[in-house]
């Protein structure tokens, strides 16, 4: 069940990020670098954190015209990365053209294809939240049509919310992965999190990855933590 954690990196600098790859890579199963410490450390982070013995799940939400983010997921793809995200709002042309360029790379370099995922909406944000962007069907129903999308683009599936895991995996088959922000164990606080659950309640809905950042980097005993979040799974 530890493959199923990713640690949220959500610190700013790169020797902290390379202190948590070293100390819990045998822990968890992935790292999640995301925007504040890409802009603090750069792409070498990726490898410094890969260079531990981590593997990385590179969580910069690409959202632009379909060449310029096909061209950053080529990028993407020579960093290393095991897993990488595009914004599903982007449209079917981008993801498609994103999927077919990370393919295409993948083959070249003859390595291991990066799982592609799409975001759907932020864990952030509620009904309300969504129809000030001017969205007015319900979030579930926005979510699985985004996640259709990204399906029908060729992306292996996507970021959302513990609560429309089911709803996306009726939608979109058993195997089209479901990537979980909104995870806060049993000891740990809700943060800005609204959407949540634990991961035990998670996992069992079907989610395949589970991003976890506070809960475990904030605690007295991160290693501990991890310890009883997997106990938390398995007793599901």
């Amino acid at each position: 069940m530890k493959n199923k954690i990713i640690v949220a990196l959500d610190v700013d600098s790169a020797e902290e990020a390379a202190l948590w790859a070293h100390r819990l890579k045998d822990k968890v199963g992935m790292f999640k670098i995301g925007k504040q410490l890409f802009t603090a450390a750069g792409p070498d982070i990726v490898r410094r954190v890969r260079s531990e013995g981590g593997e990385v799940f590179l969580d910069l939400k690409y959202h632009d015209i379909p060449n310029t983010v096909a061209a950053a997921a080529v990028e993407a793809v020579r960093l290393g990365a095991s897993m990488f995200n595009v914004h599903a709002s982007g449209g079917f042309e981008m993801m498609s053209k994103t999927a077919e360029a990370v393919r295409d790379e993948a083959e070249r370099l003859d390595i291991k294809k990066p799982v592609l995922i799409a975001v759907t909406v932020l864990t952030s944000m509620n009904e309300e939240g969504l129809r000030e962007t001017g969205v007015t069907v319900p979030l579930t129903e926005h979510v699985i049509n985004l996640a259709k999308l990204a399906k029908k683009a060729g992306l292996d599936g996507v970021v959302a919310s513990p609560h429309e895991i089911e709803a996306i995996k009726n939608a979109c088959g058993s195997e089209f992965v479901v990537v979980t922000p909104g995870v806060r164990p049993t000891f740990a606080s809700k943060d800005d999190q609204r959407r949540i659950m634990t991961p035990a309640e998670a996992v069992k809905k079907g989610a395949d990855y589970l991003v976890i950042g506070r809960p475990i980097t904030k605690a007295d005993d991160p290693i501990e933590a991890v310890s009883l979040i997997t106990e938390e799974i398995c007793q599901e």
